[in-house]
């Protein structure tokens, strides 16, 4: 795992405090108007329900044979499939990218399988990118965060959830926590001055002067021990794969 590879997995997770809504400040309005705007559907949930019905609508036209439907079905949700399922748990941007061509394959070859839920098309293309990267970890050595036993338990969750219907926000959650899940065992394997050094400039993503001087060292020497910390982190991995 180079130290770009590295730094874009440990940026993910550090994405996932970036999503958490800000806490609202201020004394509630009371009356009338509040119970309507409290009864009423929130903008966040009508732009979903609305979305989804977009989803829906490209998924009958694909069924029905329009690979432009099926085109932006792929272009809507392939970053999130990425983002959150390929890259966390292949470790390598170059991996992922290959694994995200080969979930569009397989989509194309296989939506006449896909049915409807009220969940929408989501879960069940993450269940489709996880068999496919859970294919590439079985048939390459690669150093990652996630083992094949690992991700073997995830498609069978995944599949769970596509029957239960749970919805892209909560596969969203789940698959960032596995991921902040699994960094953090790696984490603990290092030196902590190591782990510190992650944590501030890619999990926290301060400046390379912020981050040092939370370090009480240099520029430079900031920058040498968050290279020998993301080796650190990169051996840990491949320790735990070597033990398992």
């Amino acid at each position: 795992m180079s130290s770009r590879c590295g730094s874009a997995i440990l940026r993910l997770v550090a994405n996932s405090e970036k999503a958490r809504p800000a806490k609202q400040s201020g004394p509630a309005k009371r009356g009338k108007l509040a119970d309507v705007a409290v009864a009423a559907p929130s903008r966040d949930e009508a732009k979903l329900a609305a979305e989804r019905e977009q989803d829906r609508l490209w998924c009958e036209q694909a069924k029905a044979g329009d690979r432009q439907a099926l085109a932006e079905i792929l272009r809507k949700h392939g970053p999130l499939l990425y983002r959150t399922v390929l890259l966390p748990r292949l470790g390598s941007e170059a991996a992922a990218q290959d694994a995200l061509a080969d979930t569009y394959m397989r989509v194309l070859e296989r939506f006449h399988q896909f049915e409807w839920r009220g969940c929408g098309v989501y879960p069940w293309l993450r269940v489709v990118a996880m068999r496919i990267a859970l294919d590439a970890l079985r048939s390459r050595k690669r150093e990652t965060l996630f083992e094949p036993a690992d991700l073997s338990r995830a498609v069978d969750e995944a599949q769970k959830d596509l029957q239960k219907g749970v919805d892209v926000k909560l596969c969203e959650k789940r698959d960032r926590a596995a991921a902040r899940e699994r960094l953090e065992q790696a984490l603990g394997a290092i030196n902590q001055r190591y782990a510190k050094a992650i944590r501030l400039r890619v999990l926290q993503e301060l400046s390379r002067d912020e981050a040092a001087a939370e370090l009480g060292v240099t520029v430079p020497t900031f920058d040498v021990v968050l290279h020998r910390a993301l080796n650190a982190l990169r051996k840990a991995v491949h320790a735990e794969e070597t033990t398992a």
